[in-house]
C-alpha cells in the first residue's frame, strides 16, 4: 500500500514523512491557482531546502525528541519511542509495527480494553487514517467526539508501519487517560491489512513508567568497577563532609561509563556523593575532611552526583562518561555528605559508586556542570520565611574566557539540589535577552528525594544562553537566619545539568556582590552588615525588601574549567516568567509550513512538466 497526500495525483509517493504531512495540511485549504502563485519565484531557493532537508534526515537516527525506546512485544515486532515536555505538558510518541496493515496503541487502567484510551491509525488504499478513540469493554474501540491526538507522520514501507503522533500529558475530556508518574499499562495491537477488525494474538500489554523512565542497557563487554570509602568510622557529630582522592581503574584506550549506582552501607547517614575529576597537578592519594586541605578544593570538575532517595542512573545511549585513554592520569575526589542527626558513634562506612562501562564507545563524551548559587556563608536566608528567593546565574556567554574550542550544551539530564528549607527550585533558560523555556522545574521539591531527572528530550544551551537557577525555601519554622553553607542546616542552591559533547568545565554560577548588598543595606562594614543581619526584626515587609535587593544588584558570575582557571564577570537577575502549557491536541500539525511547501512546488512543477 502507499502513503498519498489527499486525493491529489502525487499518490505515487510511498511515504509520508512529518513535513509532508504538515504542509499537507495547508494545502488542503488552497485552490490550485493559489498554490502555483505561491510556487512562483521560491524556485531560487529549492535547492537550499533540499540540502537542508537531506541534513535533517541524515540525523534521524539521533533524534533529541525521542531518548526513550522499548520493545512492547517479545518477538521484536512493536517498538515505541518517545519523548516528552513536562513544562509544556505534551508528550511525543513513535510507534513502529512490522506490518503493512492497521496499528493501535492506548493506555489501560487495568492491561485490558475496558476503559482503555486508544489511537488506531494506518495506510490504506486511500490514504492515512488516525483516530482517537476508547474502549467500553471487548468491542470496536469507539471514536471519541474530541480527536486529542495530533498525528505528525504516518509511513508505510518494507512492511513496517511508522506512526509518529503527540498529545497532551493530562487528559483532554473523560474518556483520554491522564500520563503520571507512576508506572501504566500501555497495549497495543495490529492487524494484517487495513480492515479494522479482530487481532487475534497480534497484541499484547506492557507497564512503563513513561515520565519516570530509567533505561537499562547491556552492552557488549560491560563491565563495572567501585569507587567507595574503605571502612571510614563516621565522626560522632551531626554534620561531616569526608573526601577520598584516590585513582580509578587504568584502560589501555578510552572506556565510556554509561550507567552509575550508588552502593551505600548506611542509608540513615549519607546524604549524598559526588565524584570530582582531579587537575594533572594533583599526583597523590589523599583521605581527610572535605574543604580542610588544599588539594581537596583543587578537584572541582564534576563527574557524577546521587542524592538521598535517588536510584541508579543511565546515560543515553548516544554518549557516556570518558574514562581511560587520555584521561587515565588523572586521580579523581570522592566526597561523602554524612547527616548524622544522633552523632552515632563508631559507625563504619564503606559508601560510594559504582560505573559500569564498556570499550564500545558511544557517539559523545557526556560531562556535568554545576550551576546555581555559589555555596558560601555571605548571604542569608531570613527567618520567618514563608517563600523566599535566591537566585544563582549561569551565563554562557562567557564559557569563551576559558575554554579554546567552546560548543553549545544538549543538556538531557538534571540534578536539583537543595537542603532542608528548599520546596522548589526552576531553572530558567534565556536567549537574546528573553526567556525561551524552562530547563528543568521540581514544583514540590522534597530533601529526602533527590534524583537525576530525565529531561524526556534532549534541550540545547547555545553558547551566549543564559541559565537561572532559582530556589524557593520556607523558614517560617526557624527563628534565626539561614546561612549559605555546607551543613544540612545552611542552605544551598544548585542544579547540575548532564550535557554532551564535554567540554573541561568544572562550575558556571553566581554570587550577589557583597560589597553592594551591604552598600544596599547602609551598612558597608562587614562587620556590622553582619550585626544588622542578625538582629533585624524580620517580617513580611523587611523580607521582602531584602529578597529585591539581593535579585536587584549586579551579581559576580563565576565560570571555571577543570584546571580552576576563572572567567569573572558580572552580570543582573533577569525576570522568570511561567509558561503556560500546550492546549489539547488536534488537527493538523503546522509548523515548518513555508519551508516544505517549497519542497511540494518542486514536486508539481516536475509533473507538471513531464505529465
Amino acid at each position: 500500500m502507499a502513503a498519498i497526500i489527499g486525493q491529489s495525483s502525487l499518490s505515487g509517493i510511498k511515504e509520508r514523512s512529518e513535513e509532508q504531512f504538515h504542509v499537507h495540511c495547508l494545502l488542503k485549504h488552497l485552490t490550485k491557482t493559489q498554490f502555483v502563485r505561491f510556487c512562483k519565484g521560491n524556485m531560487g531557493t529549492l535547492s537550499l531546502v533540499l540540502l537542508l532537508l537531506s541534513v535533517q534526515w541524515s540525523w534521524a537516527q539521533e533524534d533529541p525528541l525521542l531518548p526513550f525506546s522499548e520493545h512492547l512485544d517479545p518477538e521484536l515486532k512493536v517498538r515505541l519511542k518517545w519523548g516528552f515536555d513536562e513544562i509544556q505538558g505534551t508528550i511525543l510518541f513513535e510507534l513502529t509495527v512490522n506490518t503493512s496493515g492497521w496499528v493501535g496503541f492506548g493506555f489501560s487502567p487495568k492491561g485490558g480494553m475496558t476503559g482503555a484510551d486508544i489511537v488506531i491509525g494506518g495506510v490504506g488504499p486511500e490514504g492515512r487514517y488516525f483516530t482517537d478513540r476508547h474502549a467500553v469493554g471487548n468491542s470496536m474501540p469507539v471514536v471519541d467526539q474530541q480527536q486529542n491526538y495530533k498525528l505528525l507522520s504516518l509511513t508505510e514501507s518494507d512492511g513496517k508501519t511508522v506512526m509518529k503522533f503527540q498529545r497532551s500529558i493530562e487528559a483532554c475530556d473523560e474518556n483520554d487517560l491522564p500520563i503520571t508518574n507512576l508506572p501504566m499499562k500501555l497495549i497495543y495491537a495490529y492487524g494484517q491489512n487495513d480492515d479494522i477488525t479482530y487481532h487475534s494474538t497480534r497484541r499484547g500489554t506492557k507497564e512503563l513508567n513513561l515520565l519516570k523512565y530509567m533505561p537499562r542497557v547491556n552492552p557488549p563487554n560491560s563491565q563495572y568497577f567501585d569507587m567507595t570509602m574503605v571502612n571510614f568510622t563516621v565522626p560522632a557529630k551531626q554534620t561531616h563532609y569526608h573526601c577520598k582522592i584516590m585513582r580509578a581503574p587504568t584502560f589501555d584506550r578510552k572506556q565510556h561509563i554509561y550507567r552509575i549506582e550508588p552502593v551505600i552501607t548506611n542509608l540513615d547517614l549519607v546524604h549524598h556523593l559526588l565524584l570530582y575529576r582531579c587537575p594533572l597537578t594533583v599526583t597523590e592519594p589523599l583521605e581527610a575532611e572535605c574543604y580542610t586541605s588544599f588539594r581537596t578544593n583543587l578537584c572541582m570538575e564534576t563527574i557524577a552526583v546521587w542524592g538521598v532517595g535517588g536510584g541508579a542512573f543511565e546515560i543515553p545511549e548516544v554518549a557516556g562518561l570518558p574514562i581511560g585513554g587520555n584521561v587515565e592520569d588523572f586521580f579523581y575526589r570522592l566526597e561523602v555528605h554524612y547527616n548524622n542527626l544522633n552523632k552515632s558513634a563508631d559507625r563504619v562506612d564503606n559508601s560510594g559508586l559504582r560505573f559500569y562501562y564498556t570499550s564500545e564507545l558511544r557517539q559523545h563524551d557526556a560531562a556535568v556542570l554545576g550551576t546555581g548559587l555559589v555555596t558560601a556563608p555571605w548571604y542569608a536566608i531570613p527567618p520567618k520565611a514563608k517563600s523566599f528567593l535566591t537566585y544563582g546565574m549561569c551565563d554562557t556567554a562567557y564559557i569563551p574566557e576559558v575554554l579554546e574550542t567552546p560548543h553549545d550544551l544538549q543538556v538531557f539530564s538534571v540534578m536539583l539540589h537543595t537542603h532542608l528549607a528548599g520546596r522548589k527550585v526552576r531553572v530558567g533558560h534565556f536567549r537574546g535577552g528573553k526567556q525561551i523555556d524552562f530547563l528543568a522545574v521540581d514544583e514540590n521539591y522534597d530533601f529526602e528525594y533527590q534524583d537525576v531527572m530525565n529531561l524526556g528530550k534532549t534541550k540545547t544551551v547555545k553558547l551566549g544562553d543564559k541559565l537561572l537557577v532559582e530556589c524557593t525555601y520556607n523558614t517560617e519554622n526557624r527563628s534565626t537566619l539561614t546561612w549559605g553553607g555546607l551543613s544540612t542546616s545552611d542552605e544551598m542552591c544548585l542544579a547540575f545539568l548532564f550535557y554532551y559533547p564535554a567540554m573541561n568545565l568544572s562550575g558556571c554560577m553566581s554570587f550577589p556582590n557583597t560589597t553592594t548588598l551591604r552598600s544596599e543595606m547602609g551598612t558597608p562594614n562587614a562587620n556590622n552588615w553582619l550585626n544588622l543581619m542578625s538582629n533585624k526584626i524580620w517580617n513580611d515587609t523587611s523580607i521582602n525588601q531584602y529578597q529585591q535587593t539581593l535579585k536587584r544588584i549586579d551579581q559576580l558570575v563565576i565560570i571555571a574549567d577543570s584546571l580552576n582557571n576563572i572567567s569573572r564577570n558580572t552580570g543582573l537577575i533577569p525576570d522568570l516568567s511561567v509558561i503556560p502549557s500546550a492546549p489539547c491536541m488536534g488537527g493538523c500539525a503546522t509548523k515548518s509550513l513555508a519551508l516544505l511547501s517549497l519542497l511540494l512546488c518542486l514536486a508539481v512543477q516536475f509533473m507538471q512538466k513531464y505529465y
